[in-house]
């Protein structure tokens, strides 16, 4: 998934037509790829930077500084950092013509994975820094702009925790009615396919205190959902307010009274990680929304083991079965990993019976792509890309007939919906739904912020129409 995007043409077009903004403000620029992370972490970069008087920018060609936080999960993803590094090297070239400077930095996964690399492969590239320690970037900025370049991944995540920049209650107003929330980060899992160990580090979770006075602040600022973020967000335990140490669920209910919080959610979560405390959150706590990200990955056991999830998939479809007695109306989503090597037609045939007992409200499903550094990328029985390409296409088919059909369900019900922007067209708004899908409403249904109840009408691609109830 890559948020935030933009496309080649607009980079050329940045170039041909800049942009000067007056000389007592400094621009930043921002792209982000990759998970809901990366998208706080983007946030949090800003936030940092405004610091050092720089004021965020949608158009590259104002901007005195580009920064691209990276995702390392698919070796694309990884690709697709450095041919925008070579659009950019134009556009950064073109400045340089006109006597002004642009500094260009590359932050997340790609960057703590990479390192050096990058810099030996884009010489346009200033700074590379890791995701734990972008608080620092206005001293890193300060070496970069006396020419040197700099290449700033140590960290300690609990430096990150103690440094993590405070935006004015202004700025998040203008950031709107939801926002995420970082909780956890890294992960002690050791998946055979995944970079997250080495790139984030391992399991470190945030102070309840922490996160309560920034949920708090958000709260403030007028957000009325908020989703909890972390690589393995349930494996989240901290020290409480009472002194004893909480899981994810006791700390759900801490948040739920917070005045103004009307909408929790969590991701991502491991099935592992699931306790009796957090499924019983799903079915006492009404601020908890019906939807739960439950990455399975495979149906195989043997694949499983492989993957080294620890888990089988039994286990898996016993735990959704718990899940959902605790909360009959919850929708659930998932991801898989079609091609891992060693993958038989069984194995993948498996993958898709399971896929029919869970019957998935969304998913997201990749090839697999091995990453340097994992143990997968070393096993033998590496699957053909031809392979993959048809197994995928036909696990895409099954996961989007129970996405429309979920959708097709809703039709005629009449549900909660948080009013949350105005629409692509006049004449809307675009509210989301207790399962997270967009709810296009009449403009004159609700006000930015409100909860509305509205009637399902239609359903759209991947969204939902209604009328107020």
């Amino acid at each position: 998934m890559e948020l935030n995007t933009i496309e080649r043409d607009d980079i050329g077009a940045a170039a041909e037509d800049l942009v000067v903004p007056p000389a007592a403000t400094r621009k930043v620029f921002v792209k982000t790829y990759g998970c809901q992370m990366n998208v706080y972490d983007s946030q949090r970069m800003t936030d940092a930077l405004a610091i050092d008087g720089y004021a965020a920018t949608d158009a590259i060609g104002e901007a005195d500084l580009v920064l691209l936080n990276t995702c390392h999960i698919r070796e694309k993803a990884a690709e697709k950092v450095y041919s925008e590094l070579g659009r950019i090297r134009e556009l950064k070239a073109e400045r340089a013509k006109a006597g002004r400077e642009m500094l260009v930095g590359v932050a997340g996964c790609v960057a703590q994975a990479e390192g050096a690399e990058i810099i030996r492969r884009s010489p346009a590239v200033d700074l590379v820094i890791g995701p734990q320690t972008y608080h620092r970037l206005p001293a890193v900025l300060a070496k970069a702009r006396s020419g040197e370049k700099i290449v700033e991944t140590d960290y300690a995540v609990e430096d990150k925790f103690e440094h993590l920049p405070q935006p004015k209650r202004a700025e998040l107003i203008r950031r709107g009615v939801t926002a995420f929330l970082t909780v956890q980060e890294g992960c002690d899992k050791f998946c055979t396919f995944c970079v997250v160990p080495y790139t984030r580090g391992s399991e470190v979770s945030r102070p309840v205190a922490q996160i309560v006075a920034e949920a708090e602040r958000l709260a403030d600022a007028g957000v009325r959902e908020v989703t909890l973020l972390g690589q393995n967000v349930n494996a989240w335990h901290g020290r409480g307010e009472d002194s004893e140490e909480w899981g994810l669920g006791r700390l759900l209910f801490r948040l739920a009274e917070i005045p103004g919080l009307a909408r929790l959610r969590y991701t991502t979560s491991h099935p592992r990680d699931m306790d009796d405390e957090l499924i019983a959150a799903h079915r006492d706590l009404p601020a908890l929304m019906p939807y739960l990200h439950l990455p399975v990955q495979s149906g195989s056991d043997r694949i499983l083991k492989a993957m080294n999830r620890r888990h089988m998939a039994k286990d898996y479809l016993t735990l959704i079965d718990r899940i959902r007695a605790a909360r009959n109306d919850i929708a659930l989503s998932g991801d898989f990993i079609v091609g891992f090597p060693g993958e038989t037609e069984a194995d993948f045939e498996a993958t898709m019976q399971l896929v029919e007992d869970v019957n998935y409200a969304s998913a997201f499903s990749f090839k697999y792509s091995p990453r340097p550094g994992t143990p997968g990328a070393e096993m033998n029985d590496q699957v053909p890309e031809a392979v993959k390409d048809e197994r995928l296409q036909r696990l895409q088919a099954l996961l989007l007939k129970q996405q429309q059909h979920f959708g097709a369900s809703l039709v005629g019900k009449t549900i909660d919906t948080l009013v949350e922007k105005p629409g692509r067209q006049a004449g809307q708004k675009v509210g989301r739904s207790p399962w997270l899908q967009p709810v296009i409403v009449d403009e004159k249904a609700g006000e930015i912020g409100d909860i509305i109840r509205v009637r399902i009408t239609k359903t759209g691609y991947n969204s939902l129409f209604a009328e107020l109830a």
